[in-house]
């Protein structure tokens, strides 16, 4: 059954409700400029009160080491969602934690496959100047062709309406979505992230 990570949570309400319909991840946006980002504080806040079996991902931009390093401990995170990170950081946090590395698809085009230091790969549709909650899908098709032994995870565009479709075609090990459950950016729409982990997981 492929997982799912409901990304870009900023309030507990959403976070439990989330757990409640079966999300298997939860993703805390630490990236300033982004509409879904968090504080430390107001993170740990939330992850304080969710129940032991759901996956804590913190989701950083090019961050420095120590900051990262810092924002994972206070917050006891379980992976870590890393877009513009060098190879060497992602070496040194993989000591301590899972690492999900973020690559772009352009224009249809699959990121290069060689070896990476992470744990999985989270596919998302390249839009200039956006990390991740752009809306925007990328040929299923193609992520299917990949061939690696690392966990594929399939992020971009996203909805209760084409996730079933996504799984069916792209066979991934999870999915990502952050922007296709929402009322408005940061606020999850329950009844969209009901009907999103319920079409997703119901794909055999």
């Amino acid at each position: 059954m492929v997982r799912v990570k409901i990304c870009g949570i900023t309030r507990v309400e959403d976070a439990l409700e989330a757990a409640r319909c079966g999300a298997d991840a939860l993703g805390f946006v630490f990236y300033p400029p982004s509409p879904r980002s968090v504080t430390p504080d107001e993170a740990e806040s939330i992850i304080r009160k969710l129940p032991p079996y759901v996956l804590r991902v913190g989701v950083f931009v090019n961050a420095p080491l120590d900051e990262m390093e810092r924002v994972a401990g206070q917050c006891r995170l379980d992976a870590l969602q890393l877009h513009d990170t060098p190879a060497w950081v992602r070496r040194a946090l993989r000591a301590r934690w899972r690492i999900i590395l973020a690559l772009s698809v352009n224009q249809g085009k699959m990121p290069e496959m060689a070896e990476h230091e992470a744990d999985a790969l989270l596919l998302d549709t390249y839009v200039e100047g956006l990390h991740g909650g752009t809306g925007q899908s990328f040929d299923w098709l193609a992520a299917r062709a990949i061939t690696t032994d690392i966990p594929i995870i399939l992020a971009g565009g996203l909805t209760p309406e084409n996730v079933a479709e996504a799984v069916q075609v792209a066979g991934p090990y999870g999915v990502d979505v952050a922007s296709g459950v929402e009322s408005h950016p940061g606020v999850k729409d329950a009844e969209k992230v009901s009907r999103f982990i319920t079409m997703a997981k119901g794909v055999n």
